[in-house]
């Protein structure tokens, strides 16, 4: 029996040979790496700083590290936070300290996804940050505002990496061509549109965009050179694009999908709808932030936007996956469509702004149930008028307590339904409800 291809000696996956050793070659990242930019000069001038590289897998953040050790012929210590903990990190700053004692060489320590370690492990690079034991270069596809500590930002610059796009993909498709080619003894090729779909599918990340290109490249025949659509799907059944629920994408597509909505977009919304969906995101999820959006961004403008999405939670509780999807566009589609206002979620804003400036103020007498004499006695209930008695079913009277008699919360918006209330609101109460509020 052959050995297994990753047991091969010698063995490395084409992602690991196609790695860029110097800027000339780094692909992407045009806003930090053109002449000018802060990152290309640091790097250029051999005089790094601490950083910390935030971005999606596979656009480059290992490479740059390595690239920035180089050109600062300084040591290169790396650790992963996923597989370290307090003892590798003692280790590295041992041999960090090594450098600088006995080789006067600098050491950058580069920590792959860095917000895995906790706050007590983050602190502990901070005082050799400080005395110039090391330059630290922290790896992290999540925010750091929420996963890092603020004494470690503080110490570091963010540089903030972006997706490779569409044509860079394709670039490095082409450029390790040829590689390949010569591992397997076949001039290998690919089709044009084979390209298109294997780049799309990649979603912005160079690795993953090789790795799938050397899975292909085992499905090409013997009598066969190209690379074709055909073998291109076959390699992508079932295949999942980036959706992390825990990470920035997961927000970012969240956020998306709900200022698609917020902007009456439904194109748009359904686009990320589907996105959320190719990502394997709960249908429960989803319906619950429709729910929010029907009643945060619509509200009293289509008071029934809050019913269709109740239905859509219910219906997708009950049918699961594959129908539930066709149930999320419908609601996704209506709430797009649907008059926008947000005059019920300004004005529990206001109201709870103003609690936390007044705290407990007293309920007013007459507001209080009185079920007992001595309630009675102590003026519980005294003075408050009974709409129902009086034409109408209105009365006014104040219902607030003294010292923030006359607030005014609710404010209509500019839809035809918050119009409407308001009409009937200012014929109620006049000034209080202004004709134009």
């Amino acid at each position: 029996m052959p050995d297994d291809l990753f047991t091969q000696p010698g063995y490395q996956p084409l992602a690991s040979q196609q790695r860029p050793s110097s800027l000339e070659n780094f692909v992407g990242q045009s806003h930090l790496l053109t002449q000018g930019k802060p990152l290309k000069e640091a790097i250029s001038s051999g005089m790094p700083h601490s950083m910390i590289l935030w971005g999606p897998p596979g656009v480059g953040k290992t490479t740059l590290a390595r690239i920035i050790a180089d050109s600062a012929d300084a040591h290169l210590e790396s650790i992963s936070a996923v597989l370290s903990g307090v003892k590798e990190i003692r280790a590295a700053i041992a041999t960090a300290q090594q450098q600088r004692d006995i080789h006067n060489r600098k050491t950058i320590l580069f920590v792959d996804e860095v917000h895995r370690f906790n706050k007590s492990q983050q602190d502990a690079f901070l005082p050799f940050v400080e005395d110039g034991t090391l330059i630290f270069v922290g790896a992290t596809t999540e925010n750091p505002s929420f996963e890092l500590n603020n004494a470690l930002l503080s110490r570091c610059r963010v540089y903030v990496l972006k997706s490779l796009d569409i044509e860079d993909i394709k670039g490095i498709i082409n450029t390790a061509l040829p590689a390949l080619s010569s591992t397997t003894n076949n001039v290998l090729g690919i089709d044009p549109k084979a390209l298109d779909l294997l780049a799309n599918a990649a979603d912005g990340d160079a690795r993953r965009a090789l790795n799938l290109l050397e899975i292909a490249s085992d499905l090409v025949s013997d009598n066969n050179s190209i690379i074709d659509i055909e073998i291109v799907q076959q390699i992508l059944v079932g295949d999942m694009r980036r959706f992390d629920n825990k990470g920035e994408y997961f927000y970012d597509q969240i956020s998306a999908l709900h200022k698609s909505v917020r902007g009456s977009d439904p194109n748009a919304a359904v686009y990320w709808l589907a996105r959320m969906i190719a990502g394997g995101e709960d249908p429960k999820f989803i319906a619950r932030r429709l729910l929010i959006i029907a009643s945060e961004d619509i509200g009293l403008a289509n008071p029934n936007a809050l019913l269709i999405a109740n239905t859509t939670f219910d219906s997708v509780s009950k049918l699961g996956w594959p129908e539930s999807r066709i149930v999320l566009s419908q609601c996704t589609i209506y709430l797009a469509s649907s008059p926008k206002g947000n005059a019920a979620y300004q004005a529990i804003n206001r109201a709870q702004e103003l609690v936390s400036k007044t705290g407990d103020l007293p309920v007013p007498l007459p507001l209080r149930n009185s079920p007992t004499a001595l309630m009675e006695e102590l003026g519980y209930g005294e003075g408050y008028l009974y709409a129902h008695d009086f034409p109408g079913n209105f009365v006014v009277q104040e219902f607030l307590p003294d010292a923030i008699a006359g607030s005014n919360f609710f404010k209509a918006g500019s839809s035809a339904k918050e119009q409407e209330i308001a009409k009937q609101l200012y014929q109620l109460w006049n000034d209080k409800y202004g004709a134009n509020e």
